[in-house]
């Protein structure tokens, strides 16, 4: 298998990734000159932001912002992004949430080889879902994403939604200190716990933001969770607010309630009916203002609460004939040896397995092999004091049940499995390839909480 996988990288290589040469195009994130070739030219290069007012912070960027420049698509339609490498590192991206090919999963040494600098990668895939998605290196994960690699993708519905008005909210953490220099990304006694948290909240690159928002209407508001390990609880105090989707799958509207616990990697969709102009609504993790929202005078007419989303096109597994697989997320911090020699510290395991960012033939090793078209229902058991968001690349499951709490049945990709928390979900196995399946935590993956899971 892992002979057969170096071919076909290589073939990957030859169609997709080339050197951008003496003397070569200059690229921008935008609209191309050549409509037909890509839609969108997205750069990554050094960019310093200013943080920590009156100090510069040295991040990486996506087309010219941190977080990284929002990319549009419209659901059913190709999607074409020519991405050029300006960072000194190897680097990809990896669309998250989005059912895709695995040639396009942006997994270096699984789906594609790592985009060296100078070089550039045409991504191209379809978008079947609607809704609210991300972006993101899958290479040293930790530092590239803690830089400022992150950014929003959103892929419209065919049809009008329905609402008006709309905003992305995207949140980040960022480890720096009081100068703007950057801390460390990930410290192993923080890894080895619930994750090494960052110091200061932003809501798109900003600390403490006002945003304005048309008195009278109702707005959809897209709340992406980009950081390393920060899970918000998010809350609304004195707003009149509806879930509409969780993780780009829509739900039947229901009020948003006293919080909601947004792990890293998920996103929540609000419809926000915004007050009278002049009054102000903050967004708050626990008792943190993460923003204000301040309503503003509007010409339009009050606006009426738009209907549920139009379901995506996901295969409702079979759960008569479903086969069951058990997995168990352990804490293990006893293992980590060779450290001093290089080795990754090893501090968590799935089923026994710890997963070796330095070892690119782990992908080799699935610790599941799922039968193309097959429905399965995985037992999610988290052993551990500390909050897991269980992600799965390449397909979208359906959460059943929870031994914590009610569970109403959706669709998602990332699951936040609570301490010692027992949860069932199921899927059709109806994408071929080798799947990542992990903590999103991304201290956590890192020093082993991931594995692969191979569809044939």
């Amino acid at each position: 298998m892992a002979f057969s996988r170096r071919q076909i990288l290589a073939g990957l290589a030859g169609l997709g990734v080339a050197g951008l040469g003496a003397g070569g195009v200059r690229y921008w994130l935008g609209r191309p000159l050549v409509a037909a070739e890509y839609d969108y030219q997205l750069i990554a290069a050094p960019l310093d932001v200013e943080l920590v007012p009156g100090h510069l912070t040295p991040a990486w960027a996506y087309g010219g912002q941190a977080p990284g420049a929002e990319i549009r698509a419209k659901q059913g339609e190709w999607l074409r992004v020519r991405f050029i490498n300006h960072l000194e590192v190897p680097t990809t991206i990896h669309w998250h949430g989005i059912r895709l090919p695995l040639e396009m999963d942006g997994v270096p040494y699984v789906s594609q080889l790592p985009v060296l600098p100078g070089e550039y990668f045409d991504y191209r895939f379809r978008t079947p879902d609607a809704g609210s998605f991300w972006y993101h290196p899958h290479t040293a994960s930790g530092e590239q994403l803690g830089r400022g690699l992150v950014g929003p993708l959103i892929v419209e519905e065919r049809e009008p939604s329905g609402f008006a008005h709309e905003r992305t909210l995207s949140l980040k953490s960022w480890h720096v200190d009081g100068q703007g220099a950057f801390t460390a990304f990930s410290v192993p006694r923080e890894a080895a716990r619930g994750g090494t948290p960052g110091t200061l909240s932003t809501v798109n690159g900003v600390r403490a933001p006002t945003l304005e928002l048309p008195a009278g209407q109702v707005v959809r508001l897209r709340l992406i969770n980009l950081d390393n390990t920060l899970t918000y609880r998010l809350n609304l105090p004195d707003a009149e607010a509806r879930i509409y989707a969780l993780d780009g799958n829509p739900v039947a509207p229901r009020p948003l309630g006293k919080d909601y616990w947004l792990g890293p990697g998920m996103r929540i969709e609000l419809g926000l009916r915004v007050p009278a102009a002049g009054v102000e609504l903050p967004l708050r993790n626990g008792p943190l203002r993460l923003a204000t929202l301040r309503a503003v005078a509007s010409a339009e007419a009050s606006g009426a609460w738009p209907p549920a989303l139009p379901a995506n096109p996901v295969a409702e597994p079979d759960l008569a004939a479903a086969e069951t697989l058990r997995f168990n997320f352990e804490w293990v911090g006893a293992v980590s040896v060779g450290v001093e020699q290089g080795a990754a510290p090893s501090f968590w395991q799935i089923n026994g397995q710890a997963w070796d960012i330095n070892d690119k033939t782990c992908a080799d090793r699935p610790i599941a092999r799922l039968r193309l078209g097959q429905s399965y229902i995985f037992e999610l058991r988290n052993m551990t004091q500390y909050q897991h968001p269980i992600h799965l690349h390449g397909m979208t499951f359906k959460v059943l049940a929870s031994s914590r709490k009610r569970i109403e049945p959706y669709y998602t990709d990332t699951y936040l499995l609570g301490k010692n928390e027992r949860a069932r979900i199921a899927l059709v196995a109806d994408n071929p390839g080798v799947w990542m399946f992990h903590c999103h935590v991304i201290d956590h993956m890192e020093t082993g909480l991931m594995a692969s899971i191979e569809v044939a």
